[in-house]
């Protein structure tokens, strides 16, 4: 039997929200895979953004990625065009797969959702990839509330809490009455700034380089 990838949380909260890729979703290695193409397009070095840099990264909107690897390296990539073609590079990938959920975590949304409980998605991904990834992994009819970096100002995604407060705001919760599931310490920085608890999510498994 594989080791869980989280572990439910017996405390009992009035708000739930989960970060997405790699939360409820195993879609960290085509993630990897749309970015090392589009980076590689945009004439990023190999050493940019390997497996390690990437999850350090996870959960933050693909501009400000951008904007942080222009800064480490020295690049000059246009951020919005790089993201766009990283968005584009991940549509094609999914057209040929279906993306597997993590079951822990999809298994106490349907619970959730049975018992009336509130719970949103906040994400890193755009509203299009995210809706995407949903479909993708099948579980689309599970969240009526998804935040994504469209809804708040721009630069202020993980690690900022804007968008796990608008999450609670949504639900109408109490920010110190939600939990966030998160893999990535982007997320968990937010929703510690938000005055959320917290649960980790296990890690994906690496990708080779």
């Amino acid at each position: 039997m594989s080791t869980p990838r989280v572990q439910i949380p017996s405390q009992t909260y009035d708000g739930y929200i989960f970060d997405l890729d790699g939360t409820l979703v195993d879609s960290m290695a085509t993630h990897y895979r749309a970015w090392r193409q589009a980076l590689q397009e945009n004439g990023a070095p190999h050493e940019a953004f390997l497996w390690d840099e990437f999850i350090a990264h996870g959960g933050m909107a693909a501009p400000d990625i951008v904007e942080d690897l222009n800064r480490k390296y020295g690049l000059h990539m246009d951020a919005e065009r790089t993201a766009t073609r990283k968005r584009a590079c991940y549509d094609h990938l999914l057209e040929t797969q279906k993306l597997p959920v993590i079951d822990e975590t999809v298994a106490l949304v349907r619970r959730l959702q049975a018992a009336g409980i509130p719970h949103a998605i906040g994400t890193g991904s755009v509203r299009h990839g995210a809706l995407a990834t949903l479909r993708s992994a099948g579980i689309d009819d599970l969240f009526d509330i998804i935040v994504t970096p469209d809804d708040v100002p721009p630069g202020h995604g993980k690690p900022m809490p804007d968008i796990f407060l608008l999450c609670a705001e949504r639900m109408g919760v109490d920010p110190a009455r939600c939990v966030v599931f998160e893999d990535a310490e982007p997320g968990i920085r937010a929703a510690a700034a938000g005055g959320m608890d917290h649960v980790r999510v296990g890690p994906a498994a690496r990708v080779d380089e």
